[in-house]
């Protein structure tokens, strides 16, 4: 079994000696057990899903909590929602740093919690699947991006068939308790296919009047279920780019899914050389690529800070972020050849910039770098190499 060491693991180290509870969020099954029991070793583990547990901390929370006055790592730390009323208690009278860590793959309760009892107390980090810097060795594009980057699809070498069962299981238990735990979901069939559609419009406008529509559902409960997908890190939404050059007319944000191997087996695509020829595979690299910039920067423990431009004029960048030598342009394109077309689109990515800035890049799907007409063509491979150098 594969041993991913994680990209996140210096970040917790470094909010581990600043604040006194370090907080663990992201996706069911992205590895965040695994991870805080690797990098706090020494701390008594404690698993809040656990019915033993839970109901020693609601019937007799003083004499659980006496147990672990020199710290403990809390897992699924929501389950217990008055844990973190407790915790204020026992950190505010011994602030000593890293005593305690949470983790929480429900975003909602835990950051609740967070917000409302722990603030200045916690240092709050977030862990998304795999980042292809955790993946060893790198295998074909397509199957990467029809794998994803869940530990437990690359931990061995699954079939096909296998890994569609571990998709098929996590929807089906994501949906069984996340969402009936956040909303009154009267028929689960339905709020099933609006995931499957907001996995087919990955890498889009998102429209949701035109989801709403589709899935059958009102407006309102369109941006409900939305949200919900959002806090359980299913999917996010990157926000069009703030600054004004002239007339910006696209508000809207993009919708994202943070795992194409997830959006890939919501849309049917079954197997990874379907996708070499599928009406998707652009808006999937688009997706996979996007996803790795975010992962990237939230490993580091910084905020996403990611962004894209659109204007009436057709000039569009997929990808936008602040540098210090200015605005970083990107254009995301899945084609394994580099034509002078594609070229093209990587200047046109940067020319509503009025300001100095670095030569725009263009990711794509071949396995080559170089510098090419002013834009850095950079392969799918290694394009978090330039990214660390920034």
């Amino acid at each position: 079994m594969n041993s991913f060491p994680r990209d996140l693991s210096p970040t917790l180290q470094r909010l581990a000696l600043q604040f006194p509870v370090v907080a663990v969020t992201g996706p069911r099954q992205a590895g965040k057990t695994t991870l805080v029991r690797k990098v706090f070793a020494d701390k008594p583990y404690v698993s809040l899903e656990d019915p033993v547990e839970l109901g020693f901390a609601q019937t007799d929370p003083r004499g659980f909590l006496q147990r672990f006055s020199h710290g403990a790592l809390f897992d699924e730390a929501q389950r217990w929602p008055d844990l973190f009323s407790h915790l204020q208690g026992m950190v505010d009278n011994d602030r000593t740093p890293g005593r305690f860590v949470l983790t929480g793959s429900q975003q909602f309760g835990l950051m609740a919690g967070v917000t409302q009892s722990l603030a200045g107390r916690v240092g709050l980090s977030r862990l998304t699947p795999l980042a292809l810097s955790e993946i060893r060795p790198h295998v074909d594009l397509y199957v990467h991006l029809w794998r994803g980057g869940y530990p437990a699809l690359w931990q061995i070498e699954r079939t096909a068939l296998e890994s569609n069962d571990w998709f098929g299981a996590y929807i089906a238990t994501y949906v069984e308790r996340d969402v009936r735990q956040l909303l009154q979901v009267q028929n689960l069939s339905t709020f099933q296919r609006f995931v499957r559609l907001c996995a087919a419009r990955t890498g889009t406008l998102l429209n949701l009047v035109s989801l709403a529509t589709d899935a059958g559902i009102s407006h309102t409960t369109a941006r409900q279920w939305l949200s919900v997908l959002e806090s359980s890190e299913l999917v996010f939404l990157l926000q069009p780019y703030h600054r004004n050059f002239g007339k910006r007319l696209v508000k809207t944000p993009k919708l994202y899914f943070t795992d194409t191997g997830l959006a890939a087996w919501l849309v049917g695509i079954r197997e990874p050389e379907l996708l070499a020829l599928h009406p998707m595979r652009g808006a999937l690299f688009e997706t996979w690529v996007v996803s790795e910039f975010r992962k990237f920067r939230l490993n580091r423990g910084l905020p996403a800070d990611l962004y894209f431009w659109r204007d009436n004029n057709g000039l569009e960048a997929d990808l936008v972020f602040e540098t210090t030598e200015g605005l970083q342009c990107v254009e995301i394109k899945s084609s394994q050849t580099i034509t002078p077309d594609l070229v093209r689109a990587g200047q046109r990515a940067s020319r509503f910039v009025t300001e100095p800035a670095p030569p725009p890049w263009l990711i794509h799907g071949a396995p080559d770098n170089y510098t090419r007409e002013g834009v850095r063509c950079i392969s799918w491979q290694s394009f978090a190499d330039p990214l660390r150098a920034s």
